[in-house]
């Protein structure tokens, strides 16, 4: 799809399910989007393989009832194979435990078009090359089954001449197409993903924590900080409504007081900085520079993420303050940890 062009967009009516009559599917990676998949394909009549190492996940896998093996065996056995694993992990075992057991006419579909996007990966030529990339945590994938969820998908390469039918059946399957696809090659999908989390993630992220620090300074409660700021859910409905009534109209709903004064401090806003950030950020993710350190990182053992976990299990103001809340106020309880995949 070329830009400047209108999206394509499909619903379940526009597929065919008998497209994956009599496939296998592998689902190689048992984490929490790839659990989340195996199970909604599961619920949707497909026969599934789960390829993962030999730990604790594969352990899991045969739990729920699954034919749970080595990644090579499973990809072998299926014609339609859903690579699970996380971005950086894929190099490294796509070469020699998914791509030789791959069958001429068969399809690979991974979750993310990062490895596709940057060329870690060289799908073999006779296998169709597909892209479902669900907008929704892993675990969430499989919570909002029965609704469905967004996705982006793709096909990248077709050589069964079948492969866009495959797509949407797959991607019917898991559960997307209830909810609504949104077409979108590998490349845009990856640069959209990493632009986002690079960009609108860390201006949010620092906005929260620097909030906090000025607002806890001047005397505020931390606890009404945390409430205020994300805990008592009203910046989620904020986004939430964005979603439901549009940006501007939602921006429209909010009180005299909260407009006037969000408008009024646009001024002070840094947006040139802001602007010239966004742009340098998308140049370096366009350009591979982010992919090629990410790799290094990998290589490297992970000291930049050790280094943020380290600091994020430290004691701190606001973790304090959560825990507080959460005496208190029983309803705020810890979830489970975020999905790490793709």
């Amino acid at each position: 799809m070329s830009e400047g062009n209108p999206i394509r967009c499909f619903r379940s009516q526009d597929c065919d399910p008998g497209a994956l009559q009599e496939q296998t599917v592998a689902v190689v990676g048992y984490g929490n989007l790839g659990r989340s998949v195996a199970l909604n394909l599961h619920d949707s009549g497909c026969k599934v393989l789960v390829g993962n190492i030999g730990d604790e996940y594969r352990t899991v896998a045969a739990e729920d009832g699954f034919t749970s093996c080595e990644i090579a065996e499973a990809v072998a056995g299926a014609e339609i194979t859903l690579v699970l694993l996380p971005d950086d992990v894929i190099p490294d075992v796509f070469p020699d435990a998914i791509a030789p057991a791959l069958r001429a006419g068969s399809a690979v579909c991974f979750a993310s078009g990062y490895a596709l996007a940057y060329g870690l990966v060289d799908p073999p030529a006779g296998v169709d090359v597909l892209v479902i990339a669900p907008r929704m945590l892993g675990d969430e994938v499989r919570r909002a089954y029965t609704e469905g969820f967004f996705s982006y998908i793709s096909v990248e390469h077709d050589a069964s001449g079948q492969a866009e039918p495959r797509l949407l059946a797959l991607a019917d399957a898991v559960g997307s197409l209830r909810r609504g696809a949104v077409a979108l090659s590998a490349k845009q999908e990856a640069l959209l993903d990493l632009f986002v989390e690079q960009t609108f993630g860390p201006y949010l992220g620092m906005a929260l924590q620097t909030a906090f620090q000025v607002g806890t300074e001047a005397g505020l409660p931390s606890e009404a900080m945390a409430l205020e700021l994300y805990m008592s859910g009203e910046m989620a409905r904020t986004l939430q409504a964005f979603a439901d009534q549009g940006f501007f109209r939602a921006v429209g709903h909010h009180g005299t007081t909260a407009a006037y004064g969000g408008v009024t401090r646009l001024s002070g806003v840094d947006t040139e900085g802001m602007l010239a950030f966004f742009r340098q950020t998308l140049a370096d993710i366009r350009d591979g520079g982010f992919a090629e350190r990410l790799q290094q990182e990998r290589d490297a053992g992970y000291p930049t993420l050790e280094a943020v976990r380290e600091f994020t299990d430290s004691p701190s103001p606001i973790t304090d303050a959560e825990q507080n809340l959460r005496k208190e106020f029983p309803v705020l309880r810890a979830t489970g940890d975020a999905d790490g995949d793709g």
